[in-house]
């Protein structure tokens, strides 16, 4: 049996000593280990680093992916290309624990690998992987691609971090009080807890649940009788599955089942908490769904010296090392493009997953206007945008390739790959303006723009997600005033747009030039006014307190 005793490094502090264990399908712990594809598992990584800051009794339970997320490359042209590769890490320990679960009526191995928490200052991560020789090939690429396309492929996966990691805390015979999913991915969890337990009751105690998106396709589903063919109800009859979470019309929604199973549920802003009851609010048997609002580790995304300068109230410093942050990710500019950007000019950042509802080319809407402001001598911007879309939603890709054809002739516009935790934090720490322009409602919370504040750069934003706990126009960021909520997708991305360079024309860039004091002070207010709420020690604490206890 694996040793508990030298799991942790350090002694549980005695108001987080309740045994937790964190179920996600991706975390974000440092650029080596890639096993993530953005906010979720940027969410993931946070919450595990102030785990170990707290020195709270939590582990983690994830996959150990092959091939990662993908390697976001270029084709000749310089389009998009989506590249796989094997992944390798020495720094992960062997634990030699090797257990089988059942997926599609076979027997499949697991094995587990472990994290330590001094490789990268986070809770104890455990990783499970099926790509051993003990299997076959089909059940070896469970866990070769993070979301895969396969529908089968992508069931098996929630069954191996579900029902995989449940036994695998059944294996190291660790007695957990408290199993938190984080997603619907890992509902089979739930199947196997109902296996166990014989009672709804008792599963009901032990489960939470974070919803994190109010978008259909992170709401996953799929029809029951292929749920029941892959084994992930877990030998519970179909009697069974429909008396505790009467299925809709054949198919099971992960959230919605999650909602009925959990006995407390929470969205990840306080926006996100209402839309969330709003959204489930006609289905039966559902938990209470309250609001933790996400939150980021400042201790891995801050810069030392901007926060050395703000404490100090040295704007001077505070200008030189920003312009110096800048330089930085300037050399990362140059050289994946070519361009030469200048650290005297204000440089926007649009930078975070590629998505329809997120709107990477609004900027580009009205082109002539795009045009007339990247074209200003007197007050010159410069843009970055950079952002992984899924690798097999071909709009979101064409929309990354459209931005980069639409300003390859701009020496002063340029796009990047391979947005992960390290370019994550060259961006936030080298822009001015942290640019986020989702549709409303559709941004549960996005947390890129909490680490950008942490870093001096200033929001410009739709008040959607954290950001209304958060954003003071004028004061600490720059709000984009929504569109009417009658109006048609259409027309509200025009008006929009138009308010975008109306806030760009009128304030954000003359502001800028002609009165830096002024900026210099909503840049401070912004990092002074992100922590602590927005530091997840706070989001850490919160989920011990209100869904732990």
């Amino acid at each position: 049996m694996f040793d508990l005793t030298s799991l942790f490094p350090y002694k549980f502090n005695k108001q987080y000593s309740k045994p937790v264990a964190y179920f996600s399908m991706e975390f974000a712990i440092d650029q080596p280990l890639k096993i993530y594809s953005g906010g979720l598992g940027f969410l993931a990584g946070s919450h595990m680093r102030s785990a170990y800051e707290l020195k709270q009794n939590m582990i983690g339970i994830g996959i150990l992916w092959k091939k990662g997320y993908y390697d976001q490359e270029r084709n000749e042209d310089q389009s998009m290309r989506v590249g796989f590769r094997n992944k390798e890490y020495s720094f992960l320990t062997d634990t030699g624990i090797l257990f089988p679960i059942t997926i599609h009526d076979a027997r499949v191995y697991v094995k587990a690998y472990l994290l330590k928490p001094t490789v990268f200052k986070s809770a104890p991560l455990f990783l499970l992987s099926t790509d051993i020789e003990e299997n076959d090939h089909l059940a070896r690429t469970i866990s070769h691609r993070l979301y895969d396309p396969n529908e089968a492929t992508r069931i098996s996966q929630s069954i191996l971090l579900g029902a995989g990691g449940a036994k695998l805390l059944e294996v190291l015979g660790r007695e957990t009080e408290i199993y938190h999913m984080n997603e619907g991915h890992a509902l089979p969890l739930c199947f196997y807890l109902l296996d166990k337990f014989k009672s709804l009751e008792e599963v009901r105690k032990r489960v939470v649940f974070t919803t994190h998106t109010p978008e259909k396709a992170g709401n996953e589903e799929h029809n029951i009788t292929l749920l029941e063919k892959m084994s992930f109800f877990n030998g519970l009859t179909m009697k069974q599955v429909e008396e505790y979470v009467y299925p809709e019309n054949g198919t099971l929604n992960y959230t919605l089942t999650a909602l009925r199973i959990a006995k407390k549920a929470n969205g990840v802003s306080q926006l996100h908490g209402e839309v969330a009851r709003d959204m489930w609010k006609d289905y039966k048997g559902i938990c209470t769904i309250d609001a933790i609002t996400n939150a980021q580790n400042k201790t891995y995304w801050h810069d030392y010296m901007l926060d050395k300068a703000l404490e100090k109230d040295d704007d001077a410093k505070l200008v030189s090392r920003k312009k110096m942050l800048k330089k930085k990710l300037f050399r990362v500019v140059a050289n994946q493009t070519g361009k030469l950007f200048d650290e005297n000019v204000l440089t926007i950042v649009w930078a975070r997953r590629f998505a329809g509802y997120k709107r990477a080319n609004l900027l580009l809407r009205d082109f002539e206007r795009f045009t007339k402001i990247v074209s200003n001598k007197e007050y010159p911007v410069q843009i970055i945008w950079a952002g992984k879309p899924y690798p097999e939603d071909f709009e979101s890709i064409n929309i990354f390739n459209e931005i980069h054809w639409k300003i390859q002739g701009f020496k002063n516009c340029t796009i990047l790959t391979g947005y992960e935790l390290w370019l994550s934090g060259h961006l936030k720490r080298g822009s001015d303006v942290w640019l986020n322009n989702p549709r409303l409602y559709h941004e549960a919370s996005g947390t890129s723009g909490m680490t950008a504040a942490m870093n001096g750069s200033i929001n410009c934003s739709i008040p959607d997600g954290w950001v209304p706990e958060f954003a003071k126009h004028g004061k600490n960021a720059f709000i984009i005033e929504p569109a009417a909520d009658d109006l048609s997708v259409s027309d509200k991305d025009k008006e929009e747009a138009n308010r975008l360079y109306e806030l760009l024309e009128n304030e954000v860039i003359p502001l800028y030039y002609k009165n830096p004091s002024k900026w210099i002070k909503m840049m401070k207010a912004g990092m002074k006014d992100v922590v602590p709420f927005f530091d997840s020690a706070r989001m850490a604490d919160e989920y011990y307190e209100k869904l732990y206890k």
